[in-house]
């Protein structure tokens, strides 16, 4: 079969960056893909700020000054403190570093952006391109359910599931992904359905190439740029659903430490302790924005809408 048209012209101009090469040129490919993503100060500052995110999530056991605070520790000799050098943070109203519990909370956080969009992004996805390949009663069942969920105000739909469901964090990731699949359905959908029109499509088709290859060799390929883009973004707006439904008593539950639990806490102290919800909830605030900042950075490198 002649070589796929997508290879060279019909993929977005970022990503025909990171194209496996041979020879010689592949590694300054690569190179030029970083120098273009390096001269992009927005989407370095995202980066930078997803970095430490992560850093400091993973590190969260060696960087916590007081590890102990995690769980169900109590020390009314030290509550309502505010930020000082002992505690950067503050203590909440129990005697917990407020700090401790922020970078522990990131952990739960990132958890909850990996287990929804690891279960909601291949199942929109693979939806997506079996409605816009197969057409026909496939394509009316898909969308038709796709339309009907987007219906729904997310956040509505998310609290009714999450308050059916023991308020856990599985349980969470659950209510959350039962409704994030249908966007990536929607883009996908949208992107795949011009693609199976083209010429190398059919092609490929007439040589006798199975479905399998078409979907996952000729098709997916040049969906990949906008499904980057989108999950990047998405990342953010997970963390701030799981902290709103934290937030309402309906996510995580104490004494496991969580963003949106800590600035619920807190709330009831304001404002004369106004750290102990302040902090966590500017804590939210740089990982969504790190995720949405890296997230434009990438659709104007890849040249996509998403």
């Amino acid at each position: 079969m002649a070589d796929s048209p997508h290879s060279s012209s019909t993929l977005p101009n970022g990503l025909q960056e990171f194209l496996p090469l041979s020879g010689i040129g592949g590694p300054d490919r690569y190179g030029r893909a970083w120098f273009r993503f390096s001269r992009n100060p927005v989407a370095v500052l995202g980066l930078v700020m997803i970095v430490l995110v992560v850093f400091a999530a993973l590190a969260a056991p060696w960087l916590a000054p007081y590890p102990q605070h995690v769980g169900s520790y109590v020390n009314f000799l030290q509550r309502h403190n505010p930020p000082s050098m002992a505690h950067w943070m503050g203590t909440d109203n129990v005697g917990r570093d407020i700090f401790t519990r922020v970078i522990y909370g990131y952990r739960v956080a990132l958890l909850l952006v990996v287990g929804v969009l690891g279960i909601s992004v291949p199942i929109g996805v693979a939806l997506g391109i079996l409605a816009a390949y197969f057409g026909g009663l496939t394509e009316k069942i898909i969308m038709n359910l796709n339309d009907m969920l987007l219906a729904v105000p997310p956040l509505v739909l998310a609290l009714a599931i999450a308050a059916v469901l023991e308020p856990t964090l599985y349980n969470a990731m659950l209510a959350i992904s039962f409704l994030w699949w249908n966007w990536h359905c929607r883009l996908v959908y949208r992107l795949a359905k011009s693609i199976v029109t083209e010429d190398y499509i059919e092609a490929a088709k007439l040589s006798g190439a199975s479905h399998w290859h078409i979907i996952s060799r000729e098709i997916l390929p040049n969906c990949i740029a906008a499904i980057t883009v989108k999950t990047t973004l998405d990342a953010g707006f997970v963390i701030l659903f799981g902290a709103t439904l934290s937030f309402l008593g309906l996510g995580v539950q104490p004494p496991t430490p969580d963003l949106g639990t800590m600035v619920s806490a807190g709330a009831n102290y304001l404002p004369e302790y106004w750290w102990e919800s302040m902090l966590p909830g500017l804590a939210i605030l740089f990982a969504i924005l790190g995720f949405n900042l890296l997230g434009d950075g990438l659709r104007d490198f890849f040249d996509v809408e998403a």
